[in-house]
Formats: structure tokens, C-alpha cells, sequence
């Protein structure tokens, strides 16, 4: 299984729980990588609930692994898109279309979780009403607080973000508005003196 429990941390740094089934008309389920995982999971639970279900998967580095499994649930609509981008039009489209009562379940990873919720929250619906799971890598989606560049995929404290080339320190400072969290530079004080960089959580 794909599954971390986080430290805890400060209040802006995003939770993620375990799905779990909830009344509602419609239902919509994003999932990127190992986040297939989960959905199979409530699935089980529930297999009447595929029947009022759309999901929307981005295999990513897991290719296959997961799709034959999406296909057996049955689902209302099942999309299968190439990049998290590619799928986009298709989620802004359920959003926009969807009636009252639609249930929203976004997993895998964080940078992924967070971009899908994003979207759910500028079509109206509270970030406490959607439902978030984990699954796969740690990495995270950051910001560089100096330049507002965005970097994909950090797995080491500090990192060099990819726009300007300043060191920066991960910080778990975390903004639901960019989906990214928060780097700020480490040698700002003092020109040169960065720490040797560590894998995140080790």
C-alpha cells in the first residue's frame, strides 16, 4: 500500500484522511498514480455506489497497474487521461454541470490533491466538504516566495527552485489558493551558507 502518515504540523498544512462513503446524487473521484488505490478500497465497501460515479484516473508512473481493476467497478463514467492537465477541461466540466448533493473525492498525491481541490473550490464547493486521501510520493508542489515560480515534485530541504536558482527551505506553510506550499530562501543572511540537503520526513 502507498500510504504516510504525516507529522503533525501548523494549522495552514492540509490533513488528508481515508474515504469514506456519503449520501449524495452524484459522486466524482479523482485520482492520480496510487490514488487508484483508494478508490478501489471504497469501492468494495459500496459497489452500488459506482452506478452514480464518475472518475476521473492519471495513471502517471503507474501506466497500467491500476486500470484493469478501475474498469471492473463499473462506474458511471471512468476517464483515463494521459496528464493532470489533459484532464482538466473534463473536471471543470463535471464541476459546472454537477446538481446539488455531488460528493467529491480527490487522491494521491499532494501536489495532485491539491490542484483538484483547487478546482472543486473555485466551483463553489467548501474545501471541508471534499474528501482527501493520500497515496504515493511525498514530494511537494512549492512556491518560491521571491519569485512565485513553482516547483514540481521537491523531495529534498533545501532545494533549488527551477525558476531563479535560489536555494530555498520547505516550509509547510501551505496555500489552498495555488495549491503549493511555501519556499523561502536559506541563505538570504548569509550569501553561500546553505545546509547539506536532506530527504523530506528522514
Amino acid at each position: 500500500m502507498s500510504e504516510f502518515e504525516f507529522p503533525q504540523s501548523i494549522k495552514s498544512r492540509p490533513v488528508y484522511g481515508r474515504f469514506e462513503i456519503r449520501l449524495g446524487r452524484t459522486h466524482l473521484m479523482i485520482a492520480g498514480s496510487e490514488g487508484a488505490e483508494a478508490i478501489i478500497l471504497l469501492a468494495r465497501k459500496d459497489k452500488t455506489l459506482m452506478a452514480a460515479t464518475q472518475i476521473v484516473f492519471i495513471p502517471g508512473h503507474t501506466g497500467d497497474e491500476f486500470i484493469s481493476e478501475l474498469e471492473l467497478l463499473n462506474s458511471a463514467q471512468l476517464y483515463i487521461g494521459p496528464s493532470y492537465e489533459a484532464a482538466v477541461p473534463r473536471i471543470r466540466h463535471v464541476l459546472r454541470t454537477a446538481t446539488m448533493g455531488l460528493q467529491v473525492y480527490l487522491s494521491g498525491t499532494e501536489g495532485f490533491i491539491g490542484q483538484a481541490q483547487n478546482e472543486a473550490m473555485q466551483a463553489g464547493i467548501p474545501h471541508s466538504a471534499i474528501q482527501t486521501e493520500h497515496r504515493g510520493s511525498v514530494a511537494r508542489r512549492m512556491q518560491c516566495v521571491h519569485c512565485k515560480g513553482i516547483t514540481e515534485d521537491v523531495i529534498v530541504d533545501p532545494f533549488v527552485c527551477s525558476h531563479c536558482g535560489l536555494h530555498l527551505f520547505v516550509r509547510d506553510h501551505y496555500s489552498r489558493r495555488i495549491a503549493a506550499f511555501q519556499g523561502v530562501c536559506v541563505d538570504a543572511e548569509t550569501p553561500g551558507l546553505v545546509p547539506e540537503s536532506r530527504e523530506l520526513y528522514k
